[in-house]
């Protein structure tokens, strides 16, 4: 399911209805005159070619030369708000879809995020597994590519952070560089194998209208009906594309500025069914401009679901405070951090 596309940064004021690199050294004596100098010679180039490669001169030899070990230079911890400005510095781009790329690394995040299961226990944002065919090629990826292929240069950059981590990075940078609210991120993702993959299905189906199918795609991530609702709140960025999802238009008048906006225009507007050849979809009958899934017409008809989308609708300030959390929940799902991992709290660039 496609939960967010892509997106400027600023809020508008018409918001519609609203480098580790470890260098070895190693120190060689001058050699002596004669044999002697022929054999440290022979020694220097087994130690450069390593221990295994010492150990088995030394061992036809017998040789009582000294064995030179390089040393390695300890690696420098990597500067994550660096990182994230560097993110930050690609997402705005007037050529690109609405004018930003911010809607795109923040659904890159959540679909690489959101295949955790707690009962099988894999899945989630640890390993990355969407660099591999198996999950890249799963439908509700499609488009991802983009996102993906934006954030290498980041990669570039800083080498040593991993994929799992720079993609998750991306996603706060998405939203508060859009507008929303600060989301605290730890670093300890590691890079997998294709063979950690998750099977196709564990994200949600945008063209379900029954609010038990989100249950049933949400409760395996460990998330309940608050928690549903305020991640949904997303939509309020970006918009569908027909050559990707299948569905075509944006959630509202404002999609590269995170506000509540969602649930405002999902309760505040009348829809109404798309007459058109692609996927059952809604759009509102006043200016045919904005649509809404059936999953997400599915929050304001289910009685639960419903009440979380007026609390939100009403009050901004309380869907940034929980979205923040489950946003935190989400990007953390399926890894294991060290006792002591560093929660860091970014600076927006355009603050």
């Amino acid at each position: 399911m496609s939960f967010v596309r892509a997106l400027p940064l600023a809020r508008r004021a018409a918001v519609s209805a609203a480098p580790r690199f470890s260098r070895a050294y190693s120190a060689q004596a001058a050699a002596p005159s004669g044999g002697a100098g022929k054999t440290l010679f022979v020694a220097a180039l087994a130690a450069g070619a390593g221990a295994a490669g010492y150990h088995f001169y030394a061992e036809s030899q017998k040789s009582t030369l000294p064995v030179v070990v390089a040393a390695e230079k300890p690696k420098e911890p990597i500067d994550y708000q660096k990182v994230y400005n560097a993110i930050a510095a690609i997402i705005e781009d007037e050529n690109y879809d609405d004018g930003s790329y911010g809607p795109v690394f923040l659904r890159l995040a959540w679909h690489a995020s959101g295949t955790y299961d707690i009962n099988a226990k894999d899945g989630g944002s640890n390993f990355a597994t969407m660099r591999f065919k198996p999950e890249a090629g799963h439908g509700a990826n499609a488009g991802l590519g983009i996102a993906r292929e934006r954030l290498n240069r980041v990669k570039d950059q800083f080498p040593e952070i991993s994929y799992g981590d720079l993609w998750t990075l991306a996603g706060v940078a998405a939203i508060q560089e859009l507008g929303g609210p600060i989301v605290n991120w730890r670093a300890g993702r590691v890079d997998g194998e294709e063979t950690n993959s998750p099977p196709e299905g564990r994200l949600p189906d945008a063209s379900r209208a029954d609010g038990q199918h989100s249950r049933d795609i949400f409760y395996k991530m460990g998330f309940n009906d608050q928690e549903i609702v305020a991640l949904l709140g997303a939509h309020a960025l970006g918009r569908c594309h027909s050559d990707r999802s299948g569905f075509d238009g944006p959630w509202t008048a404002s999609p590269t500025v995170f506000t509540n906006a969602f649930y405002t225009e999902l309760l505040g507007r009348k829809w109404v069914e798309r007459k058109w050849s692609g996927p059952k979809q809604f759009e509102d009958k006043e200016s045919k401009s904005l649509m809404m899934l059936p999953a997400d017409m599915a929050m304001a008809k289910d009685k639960e679901f419903r009440k979380w989308v007026e609390v939100y609708a009403k009050d901004e300030q309380k869907f940034f405070e929980d979205f923040a959390k489950v946003a935190q929940k989400l990007f953390e799902l399926g890894v294991k951090f060290e006792d002591n991992a560093k929660v860091y709290q970014f600076k927006p660039t355009n603050a």
